[in-house]
Order: structure tokens, then C-alpha cells, then sequence
């Protein structure tokens, strides 16, 4: 299963129901719990998690700049921040996986066809009385 991004994970939410993510977050705020909540939901952790890959590499990155000394002091930092990206990224890498395969396990329902109504049946006539040869008075 390929490795999806927050923004392609909103775009195919957005496919299956049919409307922008943010109208889709105001409609769920108003129903119960549900599927739409689920993803919803899902969709944020895997943004959080993407937003937490960013932070900590941006804060690795000048601790390793080719030109800087690492001494005893900077060693920590650096397997505290390599130890807090390696959570991020497999942390996005579940998120991603779970909500890919459950998008992947729906589809949008197509809206029934109009066809034109069957006739019903005639009603049957309704039964002769039946006639006596008997003269009536």
C-alpha cells in the first residue's frame, strides 16, 4: 500500500462524501459518532504526526550542520531528537496505513436510477353474480 500524505488522505474524504473537508468536520460535529468522525479523526492524527516529522527534523537539522562541533553536551540532544522522529515517522506510517485501508475497504454509492415504475398488474374483474333459471317473483 503506497504512503499517503494528510493532504491526500483529505482529498480522497472529500471524494467519497462529496464535499470540502471543512464542511465535512461542521456536518460531523452535528451526528453521532460514526464512519465520517472516524476519518475525520484519523485525518488529524495523521496531520499531527506529520506537523511532529517537521518540528523535530527542523530542530535536528542544526545540530548536525556540517560546520558544527558535536560535543558531550550535543550528543544527547541529537538521540533525544533522532529518538522523538523515529516515534513521528512511525507514528505518521500507522495512521497513514489505517486510514488508507479503511478508505480503501469504502466507495461513494452511486444514486439510484430513476427508472420508470413497473405497471402493476390488472386487477382482476370482479366475479359474475351468478344467474338462476328459477322465474323470480
Amino acid at each position: 500500500m503506497p504512503h499517503l500524505t494528510s493532504t491526500e488522505i483529505a482529498g480522497r474524504i472529500e471524494d467519497l462524501y462529496g464535499a470540502p473537508l471543512a464542511d465535512l468536520e461542521a456536518h460531523a460535529q452535528d451526528q453521532p459518532p460514526g464512519m465520517l468522525s472516524a476519518l475525520l479523526c484519523m485525518h488529524d492524527a495523521l496531520a499531527l504526526a506529520e506537523r511532529s516529522i517537521d518540528f523535530h527534523r527542523d530542530h535536528l537539522a542544526p545540530l548536525i550542520h556540517p560546520e558544527r562541533q558535536i560535543g558531550p553536551h550535543e550528543v544527547s540532544h541529537l538521540l533525544d531528537g533522532s529518538r522523538r522522529l523515529a516515534e513521528a515517522v512511525a507514528v505518521r506510517d500507522v495512521h497513514a496505513k489505517s486510514v488508507a485501508a479503511v478508505l480503501q475497504s469504502l466507495a461513494r454509492v452511486p444514486a439510484p436510477a430513476s427508472s420508470p415504475p413497473t405497471p402493476s398488474p390488472p386487477v382482476p374483474a370482479p366475479p359474475l353474480p351468478a344467474q338462476s333459471t328459477a322465474p323470480s317473483r
